[in-house]
Parts: structure tokens; C-alpha cells; sequence
């Protein structure tokens, strides 16, 4: 999966955390290419590619070099979305652990944790061999984490030890004022360790009798996101062919190695079609050289997979109700002398 993503969740809890702290949150979240407004999009996904911009802009603003760890101390409680319902929804902790773990991708598509229970359980595997975490992240999340446990157990929940693989940020004394346990740095593997018999604990507010119901609408989310994952490699295909000009749905479903009628009816699934799609990167590419380029217009029909400078120009009227010379001129951005 080469675009990774994470849920709008994680970043609208950090940045609350930042506004607790007294940040300027909103231009942490443009140093890092997100406009503030997005925050309220629905079923929101951002680039997990963005990490280390955002913990970096956030340290430049605050000044704190152990910044993730004020922020995961800062943050609200993990609530209302799918994973803690289905914690409540099964039968105990245990059981609603090791069902999430099934849909961790819903929280972010580079988590890959994995539950250990002999001899003594413990979490590990949290953003495995990934080249875009940050320790500040790590130790925001495993905050996060933690505060969602005990939240999910009525306060039950309470970390052993924990595990690091990066330095420490700050004075051991520190972690140990917030964490509330023992912490390991420069580990070979992060590690979570908590009591076996909170394995076993069923909350106060446990809903069993919705488990099916809440079990459908993850699935669901799941499908969501595979269908994303289509429609990007379906994307990649396609930009990898304009300037060729081989783009058709014969040749991408080759190379998906499906039938054409497999990839007609798997994007009809996901409310798109194949020229849908097609029409859709060339707008944008179109829009982006004009704008950003000084590519002669010649060359912009040759990127952009057309085959003849009047289909090119018929195309460009109807998306732009204007022309390509005229868009040109109102949008390009003038060279800094």
C-alpha cells in the first residue's frame, strides 16, 4: 500500500491537544499540509506521509523538544467511533481487543499491531518499520491508547511497562509522571505490558446485544477503504499512460489482471466510472500545468493524453467554461525576480 492514510480521528485529537497546550494549532496543521477546515470533512483520511511535518512544525511552534508526550497528555479521550463500540459490544476487553485488531487499519493503515498473551500480554508491533514515524508520534499514540483503554474498562486499564525504540525526549522522571509506570527506552520492539486479568474485565456500559450491528458497520468502513485503495491503483495506471495515450479499460484492466468487465463493474461499486476517472486526472493535470508550468499548450494536450489539440481545447471549455490560454493567464503564478 503505498499511499498510507490515517483516520481524521487521530489528527483532530492531537490537534486538540495542541489548543490545550496553548499552540497555534491550526498553523501546525498547515505546516503539514492541512488546512484547518478539513477537520470537519466526513470520514476524513489524511497522508501518513504528513507525520513528520506535523510533529516537526509543532515543536518549532511550542519550543518543546517532548512535545508528543505533552500533547498524548493534553489530548481528549478516544471517543465515539467505531473501535470503542465494539469494545463495548463484546463480551469483555479481551475479546474486544483482539477484534479491533482486526480493524486497526479504520484507526490508520500503517498500524500492524499485534497482541501477545503468553506468558504475560502485552501490545507490540505499533507502526512497524516505517520510515515516517516519529517518537513524538509513538509516544502520543501509546498515550492515546492507554487513555482509550481505561476509558473502555471504566478505569480498570493500568500499563506495567512500556517499551520503546527511540531515546527518550525528556527526563526519565517525566514519562513516569504520565505514564504512571515503568519505561524502557532504545528497545528492539515497542511493547505495551499490562495485567492478564484486564483481559477479562466487562465494562459497567457493555452492549453485547450490538455487536452484529457494530460488527456490519466496520465492515462496512473496511469496504470503504479497499474500494479507496482501488481507485488509487486504478489512478496510478492510468497517469502512468496519458502521455502514451494507451489509457483505456482494456489496457488497465490488464494490468490490474482482471477483465474489463471486472474493472466496469468494481468501479461501478464505487459510484465512478473508467472515463470518470480518466476525465477526472486530466483535468487536473491540464489545470496543474497551465497554472504552474510555462509548458507550451502543444505539450500539455501531448501530457495530458489527448490526440488532437481541438478534442483537447472541447474538453478544457466544458470543465473550465473557458479556454486554456484564458485560464492560463488568470491563474499562473508569477515567477518570483
Amino acid at each position: 500500500m503505498a499511499n498510507l492514510t490515517d483516520a481524521g480521528t487521530l489528527v483532530r485529537l492531537a490537534y486538540q491537544g495542541l489548543v490545550n497546550l496553548g499552540i497555534d494549532a491550526n498553523e501546525v496543521l498547515k505546516r503539514s499540509g492541512l488546512e484547518p477546515d478539513r477537520l470537519y470533512t466526513t470520514n476524513l483520511r489524511t497522508q501518513f506521509s504528513a507525520q513528520p511535518r506535523f510533529w516537526q512544525a509543532a515543536i518549532e511552534l511550542s519550543g518543546d523538544p517532548s512535545i508528543g508526550l505533552h500533547v498524548g497528555e493534553k489530548m481528549p479521550v478516544y471517543k465515539g467511533q467505531i473501535i470503542e463500540y465494539l469494545f463495548l459490544s463484546s463480551a469483555n476487553f479481551g475479546d474486544g481487543l483482539r477484534r479491533n485488531i482486526n480493524y486497526q487499519r479504520l484507526v490508520s493503515d500503517a498500524l500492524q499491531a499485534r497482541l501477545v498473551e503468553q506468558p504475560k500480554p502485552y501490545l507490540t508491533g505499533y507502526f512497524v518499520d516505517n520510515q515516517f514515524v516519529t517518537s513524538h508520534l509513538s509516544e502520543a499514540f501509546t498515550l492515546g491508547v492507554i487513555r482509550g483503554f481505561q476509558d473502555f474498562t471504566d478505569g480498570a486499564f493500568k500499563p506495567e511497562k512500556i517499551m520503546f525504540v527511540h531515546s527518550p525526549n525528556t527526563e526519565l522522571a517525566e514519562y513516569a509522571r504520565i505514564f504512571q509506570c515503568e519505561v524502557v527506552f532504545n528497545a528492539d520492539e515497542f511493547r505495551l505490558y499490562f495485567a492478564k486479568e484486564i483481559l477479562a474485565y466487562r465494562s459497567l456500559n457493555s452492549a453485547p446485544e450490538l455487536l452484529n450491528l457494530h460488527v456490519k458497520v466496520a465492515d462496512d468502513h473496511m469496504a470503504m477503504l479497499q474500494q479507496q485503495d482501488f481507485i488509487g491503483d486504478v489512478n496510478s495506471i492510468i497517469a502512468s499512460m496519458l502521455e502514451s495515450g494507451t489509457a483505456s479499460l482494456e489496457t488497465v484492466a490488464e494490468k490490474l489482471e482482471i477483465t474489463p468487465r471486472q474493472l466496469r463493474h468494481q468501479l461501478k461499486t464505487a459510484d465512478t466510472s473508467f472515463q470518470q476517472l480518466l476525465n477526472n486526472l486530466r483535468h487536473s493535470l491540464a489545470r496543474r500545468l497551465l497554472s504552474k508550468t510555462d509548458e507550451d499548450i502543444s505539450e500539455i494536450v501531448y501530457l495530458t493524453g489527448f490526440s488532437e489539440p481541438s478534442t483537447f481545447y472541447r474538453a478544457f471549455k466544458r470543465w473550465e467554461k473557458t479556454t486554456p490560454i484564458e485560464y492560463r493567464k488568470k491563474y499562473t503564478i508569477p515567477s518570483k525576480i
